[in-house]
């Protein structure tokens, strides 16, 4: 196995680089997604280029994190890279569980390995709820609750090879949702583990990407396509020997 970690940032100059010193200092290359930032997440970004604590993939203007990560994975199979550890910009992970989360991906190479959220008194409650609702629906279009403990966090390791069998994928606020199920689907075995959160406030740098309306208009979009294929697949499977003829000899 050789992993490299991914950061996709928007926005996020004044948590980038403490992110990526903090990956760095566990021993694990980082590759840098700077999704069209403004000039001073840009710079950020630069600076760290400019340091070598990074390889950085600039997109010329804001596509979105599904958009990102997508980018970063593209790059990281061409730098022979077959695991990716995907973290968020903003500072939330607690980077002390690293190890523990490369570890179960040596152990179990083919495996998603999706962090869930523990949280402090920092975490919203309105947060909260969003996850429980989106918690909801991934455990129908998977079909169970223990597959996908948390769907919508960003920190998980991928095995790359699994990625490239998937069609396409949302590039916004949606991805991290429909990978994990699509991947499910696709017959990737899942691990679960707890990984602390925290949210920063903005005289830390903390920032939010989330737009309450158009985000969950894309996630109800998301939801209602990853369930009508569900149900057709089961329709499938469970009428299709109805409809063949046994031949005997």
């Amino acid at each position: 196995m050789r992993a490299c970690a991914i950061v996709p940032t928007y926005d996020n100059p004044r948590t980038v680089r403490g992110v990526v010193e903090n990956i760095r200092a566990r021993d694990l290359e980082v590759l840098v997604v700077d999704d069209g930032s403004g000039p001073d997440g840009r710079t950020a970004c630069e600076q760290i280029a400019a340091h070598g604590l990074a390889t950085v993939v600039h997109l010329k203007q804001n596509s979105g994190k599904g958009a990102a990560c997508k980018a970063g994975f593209a790059k990281a199979r061409q730098l022979g890279y077959t695991h990716a550890l995907q973290i968020d910009a903003d500072g939330q992970h607690d980077v002390d569980q690293i190890p523990t989360f490369l570890d179960a991906a040596r152990k179990n190479p083919e495996a998603l390995i999706l962090a869930y959220p523990v949280y402090d008194e920092t975490a919203p409650r309105a947060r909260k709820f969003a996850r429980w609702l989106t918690d909801f629906w991934v455990a129908i279009e998977v079909g169970s609750r223990k597959k996908i403990r948390d769907a919508m966090i960003g920190f998980r390791v991928y095995p790359l090879a699994a990625l490239e069998r998937l069609p396409e994928i949302g590039n916004r606020m949606e991805f991290d949702i429909e990978v994990a199920v699509l991947l499910v689907r696709s017959g990737v075995d899942t691990i679960n583990l707890p990984i602390k959160v925290r949210y920063l406030n903005k005289e830390e740098g903390g920032i939010s990407h989330f737009r309450p309306l158009r985000d969950n208009l894309r996630f109800a979009w998301m939801h209602s396509k990853l369930c009508t294929i569900g149900c057709m697949r089961w329709t499938k499977r469970k009428l299709w020997p109805f409809g063949r003829r046994t031949q005997t000899t």
